[in-house]
């Protein structure tokens, strides 16, 4: 079941105005259409893939789209999730962290070119490379310090999955040794990160949790965001986390972790509400602004600062970059025992999106499927306010009157209603579902990693058209009815699905 706090799709009317031409049809459908797609392929997603539970938000510049939720927090007692469960957000930490470091810049008390041993006097990693550059912090905020990925300690070995303390963090450090010389090569490393956030309490003089809830949480109202996994909600806010499918099918529960001395790098919890709010500040940060950090210093953060050469790795401070269909996106996702997360900002039009899930998988998926759903139909919704808005500003005094143009005769209404719903039957098994979209109705196939929604043109009846290429018409869609004018099934037009509610349902 889906909880939608900010945007309520309503129900449809039973009629809806028939499209006056294939193109009204449509590519896009509305935001509300496409919204409403989102929430079913969530909950079909789910179920396929067996999914405990799952979180979004979808943010346009200040306005919060939307936030829902599938499925529960806790498989044992069906305690649902919501839009202000807790997740481990594991890696999306280190933004956190990464901002910390970037105010501590700003305000004069580290630079980015210090050796980390400026600052962190016990640091005794060995260095492999007599050639190699300072360990620099701007090269741990990129993973280009040539460190290991991991303190010395198997913390990601299960079932315990035990994280060592800040202090055998640093006792270890000796036996440690880089493996590759600084800012020549790319590696991910989560010791780094760390490092960063002892830096943070030394730099400030505070405790790191201390530091970023008076400097970054409570500023931005991030009331439900944690810098270490909070105890007190086990068993309530806080999801449980869950692994894999194994052999028969299940998901077995994740042991409730500690990060301690990793928590900078990987130890926050947050909902998807929080990192809503998280996105909603870096959009509002624009130019020659300054709250919590200057404007400059975000824009500066975001840009590509390491790319690994002849691959599509790239780091700024802290954030990743990555590009997509032509869309350039800056973010992190987060993976730790029984949880995984996602976190993406797409600057040029402002619109981020969070997901998060209690159990191993891709959450990456969900938020680009969000994303490819909703992308469009916001934009034109955006264009179309904007155009009114202009058109309304430049209306002179008595414009409705002058403005007044002959109405065209209205079509009569198609009642589309009747073929909504689910059918079933294809070669693999799978769903096909029918949905409103762009003023008529379209189809998306579920399960899908890739959502999309392919919109049927009516012709008459109850036969519609799939959009064709060129010169080629599209394929027929045909809806079979029964005695008492009830669709009963698709085709086109020899194989057929079956609708799974024939009431429409």
């Amino acid at each position: 079941m889906i909880r939608i706090l900010i945007v309520a799709v309503t129900a449809l009317a039973v009629l809806l105005p028939a499209p006056a031409s294939a193109q009204e049809t449509g590519k896009t459908g509305s935001l509300e259409e496409a919204l409403a797609v989102v929430e079913i392929w969530l909950d079909a997603q789910k179920d396929y893939e067996r999914l405990p539970g799952l979180s979004a938000s979808i943010v346009h510049d200040q306005k919060l789209i939307w936030s829902g939720a599938v499925g529960v927090a806790e498989i044992e007692g069906a305690r649902p999730a919501e839009t202000n469960t807790l997740y481990s957000i594991c890696s999306i930490s280190k933004l956190f962290t990464s901002v910390a470091i970037m105010q501590l810049r700003d305000q004069g008390k580290l630079s980015l070119s210090d050796p980390i041993s400026e600052h962190l006097g016990f640091f005794d990693l060995k260095q492999k490379y007599e050639d190699s550059t300072p360990i620099t912090v701007e090269s741990l905020l990129t993973h280009s310090g040539g460190l290991p990925r991991e303190a010395d300690f198997p913390y990601w070995s299960g079932p315990e999955f035990e994280f060592p303390t800040k202090e055998q963090v640093i006792e270890h450090l000796s036996e440690q040794e880089t493996l590759y010389s600084s800012q020549t090569r790319y590696q991910y490393s989560n010791l780094g990160l760390s490092l960063l956030g002892y830096i943070v309490e030394e730099a400030s003089d505070q405790p790191y949790d201390e530091y970023i809830r008076e400097h970054i949480l409570n500023p931005l109202g991030m009331n439900d965001t944690y810098p270490e996994m909070p105890s007190h909600h086990v068993g309530g806010q806080l999801a449980v986390g869950y692994g894999n499918v194994t052999r028969n099918g299940e998901r077995n529960p994740a042991r409730f972790f500690e990060p301690e001395g990793i928590a900078p790098a990987a130890g926050f919890a947050s909902t998807v509400e929080d990192l809503a709010k998280f996105a909603q500040w870096q959009f509002r940060l624009r130019g020659n602004r300054e709250e919590l950090l200057h404007g400059y210093t975000l824009a500066e953060m975001q840009r590509v600062h390491f790319a690994t050469p002849g691959s599509t790795t790239m780091r700024g401070l802290g954030f990743s970059l990555s590009s997509r269909n032509g869309d350039t996106f800056v973010g992190h996702g987060g993976s730790c025992p029984g949880f995984r997360s996602q976190f993406s900002m797409q600057n040029e039009d402002k619109i981020g999106v969070a997901v998060a899930v209690n159990a191993t998988v891709n959450a990456g998926k969900y938020l680009n499927g969000i994303y490819d759903l909703v992308k469009d139909p916001l934009l034109a919704e955006v264009k179309k306010a904007e155009e009114g808005k202009a058109e309304e500003e430049g209306r002179p005094e008595g414009g409705a009157e002058a403005a007044e143009t002959k109405a065209e005769p209205e079509k009569p209404p198609v009642d589309f209603t009747k073929y909504l719903g689910t059918y079933t039957g294809g070669l693999g098994g799978d769903e096909t579902v029918v949905v409103p979209w762009a003023g008529g109705i379209g189809t998306m196939g579920l399960p899908s990693d890739n959502p999309s929604v392919r919109p049927l043109e009516h012709v008459e009846g109850d036969t519609f058209r799939r959009p064709g290429r060129e010169e080629r018409p599209g394929s027929e869609v045909i809806f079979d009815t029964d005695a008492d004018g009830r669709v009963i099934r698709m085709r086109t037009p020899l194989n057929y699905r079956n609708k799974v509610h024939p009431e429409g349902g």
